[in-house]
């Protein structure tokens, strides 16, 4: 049995509590792990519930959705943890969070960026973890990457 699992929802939708908690903005709202699609593309999401908030970043700039997959504990949520890493390497164990119209995979990833902890894709071709972050597209070359435990 997989230890996650995606589940359609919307912004206005209550957040199901086996939701994986995974960082937050400057003001303190908690962001949780999802996945939309735009422009022919899975993209890891970030999720601010306080907010209603949902969005990814492509082609340098940040977009919202009302509509996306929110990542989802099959049991408990320790058995995801995040493995710090950095120019594309993706670790074993990595969870997919999604997939570009060119077949290539996108791995959850999250970097600290002003005074947040924020959720974005991993992008092994490029050797970058982007991030929605102030209507932009922002790219790092170190991130954690979330894998599942042991």
């Amino acid at each position: 049995m997989a230890d996650y699992y995606w589940e359609d929802i919307t912004t206005s939708d209550e957040l199901p509590s086996n939701a994986l908690y995974a960082g937050y903005e400057a003001d303190g709202s908690k962001m949780y792990v999802g996945r939309a699609y735009h422009e022919g593309d899975w993209i890891p999401a970030k999720v601010i519930p306080d907010k209603n908030i949902a969005s990814v970043c492509y082609g340098g700039a940040e977009h919202l959705k009302d509509e996306y997959q929110i990542l989802l504990a099959s049991g408990s949520l320790d058995a995801l943890q995040w493995m710090p890493s950095s120019n594309g390497d993706i670790p074993n164990k990595a969870v997919p969070g999604g997939q570009t119209s060119d077949g290539e995979t996108l791995y959850v990833g999250r970097v600290q960026q002003s005074g947040s902890v924020t959720i974005g894709k991993v992008q092994p071709s490029h050797g970058i973890c982007y991030i929605p972050f102030d209507g932009l597209e922002i790219g790092h070359k170190e991130y954690d990457v979330l894998i599942t435990y042991p």
